[in-house]
């Protein structure tokens, strides 16, 4: 009596006759996932007809199969069903047997079980799909996958014991400042306030913790400019979504195996400036390319960026600490007055015990230093669930005038409670 195979192998086998079939045909797997789940139910199926005769094992579920192989082949294997569930906002691998997730704001260490070689191969084609390389003289990876998750990888040796690995996924639960007040993170009225200070041409901070939501907000801020603006961005990795009809998204890019050829975010926040910008945006701020955005929005070009930091009065600080990072002939003397002068709003998000992603304060940035302090006057404060109206005005009041709207009446009017 023959004895059928274990199914490991029955789905080996399958996966080998998948991957010969897209050799054949030419097909990139990354980026023609439709052709590789075609082939794998041709597959499928074929397996389905050859078990009538009993001359192979019959299959549990010919459906799961075939995700699973489609998994295996177009996506990222034992990860892919994390990366396919709209819950998880991302996932990291610590050691090949701890793999954890979050999922609406909190850790859960998963069962999935994987092998050193099983964390090897999944890396290299993550970056095979995204064009950036890691080896030793560059240990650490910033790449973006093509659904346009964030991936990031620590070699062994710099973490210890086991490759690190962290995929955070894009998941666009906002697209609108509108879209904010239905997921209850930000009140109508403060909302009303945010797209009309975009519209007229405020410079905003974005500011918050890890996994805060900064990058959503400032997504949402973005969608506010009017269409007749050229907004140029400039970002680490693309994860900027939002809809402008004239928008040149830009990111850096690293440096080749000869150790030429790199971007880096400076360069790409100058050469915004020769792209005849109305607006620029810029990702994230982290060391010297602060300087260079805070000249571009001094120059007279309206912009956005984010940044951590634990308050609105924190970020302040560290906007005016990160240009001293681009060399000792800048000075806290320059940067401390150009700092209060450009940025006109922050916005510092948070995340309550419940994992909810809120907004905790908008601030307005008046002009004035003292002691070497920039002053901040708080036009909404989170009490609890409620963003309440402070007594803080705007700077730049014309600006307003000029879109059309009056910001005294649209700050005092009835306030809008978070839900």
């Amino acid at each position: 009596m023959a004895v059928l195979p274990a199914a490991d192998d029955v789905l080996a086998t399958l996966d080998a006759r998948v991957r010969d079939l897209v050799r054949r045909e030419g097909v990139d797997p990354q980026r023609d996932a439709a052709v590789v789940r075609r082939l794998a139910e041709q597959v499928v199926r074929d397996h389905d007809d050859r078990s009538l005769t009993g001359q192979v094992a019959p299959l549990a579920d010919a459906s799961t199969t075939v995700g699973e192989l489609v998994a295996r082949v177009s996506g990222f294997g034992p990860l892919q069903p994390f990366l396919d569930d709209a819950e998880i906002e991302e996932i990291w691998i610590n050691d090949p047997s701890r793999v954890f997730v979050a999922r609406r704001g909190r850790h859960e260490l998963t069962n999935l079980v994987l092998t050193q070689a099983q964390v090897a191969e999944l890396v290299e084609r993550m970056l095979k799909s995204s064009g950036r390389r890691l080896d030793m003289s560059r240990p650490f990876v910033d790449a973006m996958l093509p659904e346009g998750h964030r991936l990031h990888v620590v070699l062994e040796g710099i973490s210890r014991g086991f490759t690190a690995v962290n995929i955070r996924k894009f998941v666009l639960r906002a697209a609108q400042l509108s879209d904010l007040v239905e997921l209850g993170s930000l009140s109508p009225r403060a909302a009303s306030f945010l797209d009309a200070s975009v519209r007229a041409g405020l410079n905003v901070l974005v500011a918050g913790g890890t996994q805060a939501g900064k990058t959503t907000m400032l997504n949402c801020l973005a969608a506010a400019i009017p269409g007749g603006e050229r907004v140029i961005s400039a970002e680490e990795v693309f994860e900027l979504r939002f809809a402008h009809p004239d928008w040149v998204p830009m990111q850096t890019r690293q440096s080749g195996l000869e150790g030429t050829g790199e971007v880096a975010l400076r360069h790409l926040v100058k050469e915004a400036l020769r792209m005849r910008p109305n607006r620029v945006v810029v990702g994230e701020v982290r060391a010297a390319e602060c300087l260079d955005l805070l000249l571009a929005l001094n120059s007279g070009v309206p912009g956005m960026c984010t940044l951590h930091a634990n308050s609105a009065r924190e970020a302040l600080v560290k906007m005016c600490t990160l240009p001293l990072l681009a060399g000792e002939n800048i000075s806290s003397r320059f940067v401390v007055p150009t700092v209060a002068a450009s940025v006109d709003l922050v916005v510092h998000l948070g995340v309550d015990e419940h994992g909810v992603r809120r907004v905790n304060e908008i601030a307005a940035v008046p002009g004035r230093v003292e002691n070497d302090l920039i002053e901040v006057e708080p036009v909404f404060v989170r009490h609890g669930r409620e963003l309440r109206r402070t007594h803080g005005m705007p700077p730049r009041p014309e600006r307003y005038d000029r879109v059309g709207v009056d910001v005294h009446a649209l700050l005092n009017g009835s306030e809008g409670r978070v839900a």
